[in-house]
Order: structure tokens, then C-alpha cells, then sequence
């Protein structure tokens, strides 16, 4: 009966030690190759996995606010990459560039940078792939909208209306009455700022921020979508403006549609546009 109870003791040590150095490896992103659904990088840079799937991108013709250029048809994601949970917040990137771009620089270190072109976004990636410890892109527009919508078809990645509690727009003192700014403050926010990541409830699948907060740069140069499957689209191989994706804490709501594009030349610089990272599965 005692060798018994010594030898559940030593087991009960073994599978806490066990624990124990599982949440080492999660906290530090260290020696666990590509086997976790879940990391955290050198940078404090936080990843999920994303699994290969199907959906339907773009928007149905009775979408209320829907454009003419999101066209429904059904795209096939063959590989898993790993996407940041938030927007790339500006501690990251001075603790990388040694330099704050942003405009809201009083919002903190754990708020998105913003002030961004896409070709600085190019220089944060390169700078971030000389660290050694993958490979890191720009999502494509595929992939973020795949995420954005985290296995549904509404609108809104929790449904089909607007609303000021689930992300983070329309914080503007100067712009109507349909304002989300009482609710912001509620939350001990700041207005006409963005806010910090996690400030709101993240998606289906644990990702903050896909919609609202500041626009989001995606690789792809802006185009047509096609009317058939595509397996993997990378969008045009040239153009002259890049896409942006899901809306900001300045404007309008119907903004943060799933679907809703909007593009911008890659060298402009605005204070409502940052952007999050894919690290590549091998």
C-alpha cells in the first residue's frame, strides 16, 4: 500500500513537471517545432495556427453596403499558416526598428502601430526574417478574410448587425450621432484614438481585432475577384494600389464587414492603417 501511494506521488510529480515545462515552451515559442496551434515569437509577437479550408469570399448581393468588387466565389486554402492574434502593436515594432511611427503614440505600447505604409510593412517583415526563427509575410487577402470570418458567412464575424461592443470604430467626437465614443469611455478608452489590442472580444478562433481598431495591410495589389474556385489566389501580380482590410476605429461600421476592400497606393502613410504578420508553416 505505501509502495502504492510513492509510486502515484512520483507519477502525479512527473505529469506536473511535465505541465510545468509545456507552459515554458507555450510562453517562449522555444523547441517545440511546428507542432503547436498556438506560439509566442522572440517579440512577444502571438500566433494561432490556421487550418486549411474552404469558403465563400466576397459578398451576396443582398448584403446591406455591399460593393460592386466582392464578387461570392469560393476559394480552397490547401496549406495552415500561423496568424498573429492582434495587429502589430508599436512596442513591437520600436523594440525591432527602434522608432515609433504612430500618431496616437499616447495610446500606449499595446496599441496597434499605425502610420504605416505598405513598404515599411515590407521592412519590419525583413528585418523580423534576418531573426532566424521563420518565415514571416503579410497575410493575403484570402487568408485574412478566411480568418476574419473564422468559419461563417454573416456579415460581421458575429453576426449580421453592427455593434459598438464587439469592436472598436467609430470613436470619433466629430462625427455624428451614431457615434460609439459613450461606449468607448465606458471602457475607460481613450476617443478618437485607436485602442489597445484585446480591447474587444476576439473571433470564433481567438484572433483580435480582424475588424476595427486600424485598417489592416494585406499583400495582394488590388484587382478583380474571379467568379469561379480558385485554390490559393494571390491576387493580381502587379498594380498600382494594395488592399487594406477591416475598417478602423475612425469611420463608419458597415466598414468592418468581412467583405468590404479598400485599397491605398503602398507608400501612403495614414494614421487609421497598420497590420498583423503570417509566419509560414514549413
Amino acid at each position: 500500500m505505501i509502495l502504492h501511494r510513492r509510486f502515484v506521488r512520483l507519477r502525479r510529480g512527473i505529469f506536473v513537471g511535465a505541465l510545468s515545462f509545456l507552459a515554458v515552451g507555450y510562453a517562449t515559442g522555444q523547441g517545440w517545432g511546428e507542432n503547436l496551434e498556438r506560439f509566442v515569437n522572440s517579440l512577444g509577437m502571438e500566433f494561432v495556427l490556421v487550418k486549411p479550408g474552404s469558403f465563400l469570399m466576397g459578398s451576396p448581393e443582398n448584403e446591406p453596403y455591399r460593393d460592386s468588387d466582392e464578387t461570392l466565389h469560393r476559394v480552397i486554402l490547401t496549406r495552415p499558416f500561423y496568424l498573429q492574434t492582434t495587429e502589430v502593436t508599436q512596442a513591437q515594432w520600436r523594440s525591432l526598428m527602434g522608432s515609433n511611427p504612430s500618431h496616437a503614440k499616447k495610446c500606449g505600447g499595446d496599441c496597434p502601430v499605425e502610420r504605416v505604409s505598405w513598404y515599411d510593412c515590407q521592412k519590419f517583415l525583413k528585418r523580423l526574417n534576418s531573426l532566424g526563427d521563420g518565415r514571416y509575410r503579410l497575410p493575403t487577402e484570402a487568408e485574412w478574410e478566411y480568418a476574419c470570418r473564422a468559419g461563417k458567412s454573416t456579415a460581421y464575424p458575429w453576426g449580421d448587425r453592427i455593434d459598438c461592443t464587439r469592436a472598436m470604430f467609430r470613436n470619433n467626437t466629430r462625427r455624428g450621432t451614431d457615434s460609439c465614443v459613450p461606449y468607448v469611455r465606458s471602457k475607460g478608452l481613450r476617443p478618437d484614438s485607436p485602442a489597445p489590442v484585446k480591447s474587444y472580444p476576439p473571433n470564433p478562433w481567438g484572433i483580435f481585432d480582424m475588424t476595427g481598431n486600424v485598417w489592416e495591410w494585406v499583400e495582394d495589389w488590388y484587382g478583380p475577384y474571379p467568379r469561379s474556385t480558385v485554390r490559393d489566389p494571390k491576387g493580381p501580380p502587379s498594380g498600382s494600389q494594395k488592399v487594406r482590410r477591416g475598417g478602423s476605429w475612425f469611420k463608419f461600421g458597415f466598414y468592418l464587414r468581412c467583405a468590404n476592400r479598400n485599397r491605398s497606393h503602398p507608400a501612403v502613410r495614414y494614421r487609421t492603417t497598420g497590420f498583423r504578420v503570417v509566419r509560414e508553416y514549413p
